[in-house]
């Protein structure tokens, strides 16, 4: 199964089982990922994009879980281990998960 397929089962579990009515948590992924023109790259550049973010940001009651969701072989690169080091040295929990069942047990 690929990253994205990963990360689809993921946003489509957290949509259907916590975002109901009213109490709708937030689920949404930070497309940093693909290939882009020279421009288009700038653009994203100029306009805040940061190398390295987690795939999903979660929010919920009063808290902000950063998820970086990678296949079962999958690695880190440098810049999200940097992202995630400042994520949890700022208080935040991040969360390297390389399935929906690991998934489940973070937001337990």
């Amino acid at each position: 199964m690929t990253e994205d397929q990963i990360q689809a089962q993921i946003f489509k579990y957290y949509h259907n089982n916590y975002c109901i009515g009213d109490n709708c948590n937030i689920i949404f992924s930070v497309p940093n990922g693909g290939y882009r023109n020279k421009r288009e790259a700038q653009t994203l550049l100029s306009t805040g994009l940061l190398a390295g973010v987690s795939d999903l940001i979660v929010i919920r009651n009063n808290e902000v879980l950063f998820v970086e969701v990678k296949t079962e072989i999958g690695r880190q690169s440098p810049k999200q281990k940097k992202f995630q080091k400042k994520v949890e040295d700022l208080g935040f929990k991040y969360y390297l998960v390389r399935n929906l069942e690991d998934f489940k047990k973070v937001i337990k």
